[in-house]
């Protein structure tokens, strides 16, 4: 590190805040230590307002601000007393002859373009939120950090004020660390508004991408216990795991988080107004997923599929939980429960379990919303469209001789939707609104179809049934049957009705097949590949 540190006893401090938490008790600490303040415009009246001294930028610079506001600290007064560099004979000659006073410390937030942009604002209004000045006088602060502390957060004042209290100064370890978050501020600031305009002009293969985040959460690990983790958020108004309020229980980990966010978005795509839907994961796939009258049946029906998979699950729901429900849900060792709401009663059920993590989002995720999905690979980015369209978008296709039934229909939507989210090659068999049969992550079709049955076998012997909880059901596949095989699969485990996107050059092959078989096929024309 070439840089060297000096002693910093601040002597003059710039603020300009638009988030004013804690600024008052902030500016009247370093006022009673003998610093100077300057301020711009609705900072400065709030301070003068409680009885703090302290000076408009307009007297240190000459100028006044102009053109609205846009135009009051882009001036050599000011950036000059930032950047210069104490101990450069240079430096401190061009500070006298032209008379610019040293700033010692700049605290500055941003104007709110993400919160304005999160509340729909429309495009004019957007970009006068997008500040220039406060991005300015940040990055000079924190590049001249050897000689000036910047300060982006409220969250960091407690911490200056005691330093400058037990030694005087900001020491520069400090000084480094809140330099290091400045810039995180300003990169996450400027990604925010490229984003934006991304989305807004439809400019999709924009040279350049940008993904920020603010911390949420310093995790104990990643995946496993040598990666380390953290969770960031990007403040949309999305309802999820990002947004919901935890009301009790151990810290989320990692894989907690993504489990969780696998488990909201699927129960999501079932409006609770149609029917009451639970859907239980485990490793980001659902290992049981129904609908039901209410969401004591859906959890039974949705526990009935893979019992033993659902040890140590996530399970969510898209609608509130009673106290009954707690009451049958606290029988099975669960990591998280998510839901929009939970009464009183349920809340007091579920304290009994006192690991047991439960987060309310108030909503349900809405699947409509465009937005985009990242991905890391070596040494780049993987940046795609949300897949947010399900089977209801589609114009479904009966190409075989016999249609499905009206049951079969329904069913056959159901296991579509839940497909959408199970890792590919993934087959889904639903009966009666229930999940009965779960192939997932398979590297053939046909192996995620023995999967699901071999397991249906299994839960129905853990029901006290005989034969497989497949009979009878419907299928789903993410994506087209490259063979015959994986269908007769099917067939074997009782399929009487099959939805898959179709495309495949032996459609012909397959759907005779299925026409042989006397069973129905739909083709809804959308894949739903899920890596």
């Amino acid at each position: 590190m070439n840089q060297t540190s000096s002693k910093v006893k601040p002597r003059r401090a710039l603020l300009s805040v638009s988030d004013k938490s804690g600024i008052e008790d902030f500016a009247r600490s370093l006022a009673d230590m003998g610093i100077e303040l300057v301020s711009t415009g609705g900072t400065k009246k709030q301070l003068e307002k409680k009885g703090i001294p302290v000076i408009e930028i307009c007297e240190l610079t000459g100028f006044p601000e102009m053109m609205d506001g846009r135009v009051k600290t882009l001036h050599p007064k000011v950036h000059g007393g930032i950047l210069a560099v104490r101990d450069n004979e240079g430096h401190k000659s061009a500070m006298r002859i032209h008379q610019i006073p040293v700033i010692d410390m700049v605290v500055v937030n941003l104007y709110p373009f993400e919160k304005t942009i999160a509340q729909g604002a429309e495009y004019d209004l957007a970009i006068e939120n997008i500040d220039i000045g406060g991005p300015a006088m940040i990055r000079s602060a924190a590049k001249n950090h050897r000689d000036v502390s910047v300060i982006v957060d409220p969250s960091d004042y407690d911490q200056v004020i005691d330093n400058l209290k037990s030694s005087g100064e900001v020491p520069f370890a400090l000084r480094q660390k809140l330099a290091a978050k400045a810039f995180a501020r300003t990169a996450a600031y400027d990604a925010a508004i490229s984003n934006w305009f991304a989305k807004t002009l439809d400019y999709k293969d924009m040279e350049w991408r940008s993904a920020s985040g603010r911390l949420a959460q310093a995790l104990r690990y990643g995946e496993n216990p040598h990666q380390w983790a953290a969770f960031y958020v990007d403040d949309s108004p999305a309802s999820g795991v990002a947004s919901a309020r935890q009301v009790q229980g151990k810290a989320l980990s990692y894989n907690n988080i993504n489990d969780t966010d696998a488990a909201f978005e699927l129960v999501s795509e079932f409006d609770p107004a149609e029917a009451a839907a639970v859907a239980i994961i485990k490793h980001a796939n659902p290992c049981g997923m129904a609908l039901g009258n209410n969401l004591s049946e859906a959890y039974a029906q949705a526990l009935r599929c893979d019992p033993v998979s659902a040890f140590g699950s996530i399970v969510a729901l898209n609608g509130e939980i009673n106290s009954a429900l707690a009451e049958q849900m606290i029988k099975v060792f669960t990591e998280v429960i998510i839901a929009p709401s939970a009464t009183p009663g349920a809340l007091a059920v579920f304290e009994t379990k006192k690991n047991l993590r439960i987060l309310l989002t108030g909503k349900l995720a809405d699947r409509s919303v465009a937005s985009i999905t990242t991905r890391s690979v070596t040494g780049g980015l993987l940046v795609q469209a949300k897949d947010n369209k399900n089977v209801d978008d589609c114009d479904l296709k009966i190409v075989t001789e016999r249609g499905p039934s009206e049951q079969e229909m329904a069913d056959l939507r159901v296991a579509a939707k839940i497909a959408k989210h199970v890792k590919s090659n993934a087959v889904v068999f639903v009966k009666d609104g229930a999940a009965v049969g779960i192939g997932a992550g398979q590297m053939s079709r046909i192996d995620s179809t023995l999967i699901a049955h071999r397991k249906s076998k299994d839960a129905a012997k853990a029901a006290g049934e005989k034969g497989a909880l497949t009979a009878g059901s419907v299928m789903a596949s993410d994506a087209f049957f490259p063979f015959a095989d994986g269908l007769l699969a099917a067939v074997k485990a009782g399929a009487t009705a099959i939805i898959q996107p179709g495309g495949s050059i032996r459609d012909d092959e397959v759907i005779a097949a299925a026409n042989k078989a006397g069973i129905a096929m739909v083709f809804s024309g959308m894949r739903h590949f899920r890596h």
